[in-house]
């Protein structure tokens, strides 16, 4: 199921932009997958593969304007997947779950603990070194500014952070406090350090004093 359901989903990130490509969804995964590992009660491994292989095929399609959710559209198109595939009403019902419940702005919380890890994952992907590429991919996309000093973060009313820089502080390290499972937040931790410590060297740079 899990190879099949693999090659299903591969074709939706053939043109997807860097941020949010197939090789997110592979992070993600071993990212998943560290966090299973790590925590100490059961974790259906493979309800949580499922779902982080589902939870951005939408995504391009939202970026396009096609879809105003791609969570909520995932959801949907990874019903009909897996039941192409011959999946049990359950275990579609667990994996839209997690899909539905991934994406940062939703209201919708996650309910399971696979659905826990399916977040916690996607979020520890936008942290960190690679949280600090994808930002800056994910902006240049987007054609918004790397910074202008002229709008602080105090300043700046978008919901996003309106230059790639305000985004780091309008979103990215937020993401820690949102973590669901212990070993979510270790991580988030250590990842949302070294973006506090590139932003420190940013500022000194943009000023000339490194």
């Amino acid at each position: 199921m899990l190879e099949a359901v693999r090659s299903r989903v591969r074709p939706y990130f053939e043109d997807a932009p860097p941020a949010h490509d197939w090789h997110h969804v592979q992070r993600v995964e071993a990212l998943a997958e560290t966090l299973v590992d790590r925590h100490p009660e059961p974790v259906d491994e493979r309800i949580v593969r499922l779902g982080v292989l589902c939870h951005d095929i939408g995504r391009d399609r939202e970026d396009r304007g096609e879809i105003d959710d791609h969570a909520v559209w995932g959801a949907r198109e990874a019903g009909e997947i897996l039941g192409d595939l011959g999946a049990t009403a359950e275990t579609i019902e667990r994996v839209q779950h997690c899909v539905r419940t991934h994406r940062y702005s939703n209201e919708i919380k996650p309910a399971t603990l696979e659905a826990k890890v399916v977040a916690d994952a996607d979020d520890l992907d936008a942290l960190g070194a690679v949280g600090i590429a994808r930002t800056f991919a994910h902006g240049g996309d987007l054609g918004s500014p790397i910074h202008d000093p002229a709008l602080p973060v105090a300043d700046d009313d978008t919901d996003a952070g309106a230059t790639q820089y305000n985004h780091f502080y309008e979103k990215i390290l937020d993401l820690p406090e949102r973590m669901r499972t212990d070993a979510g937040r270790e991580l988030a931790a250590d990842r949302a350090a070294f973006v506090r410590e590139f932003l420190e060297r940013f500022d000194r740079e943009v000023a000339g004093d490194a």
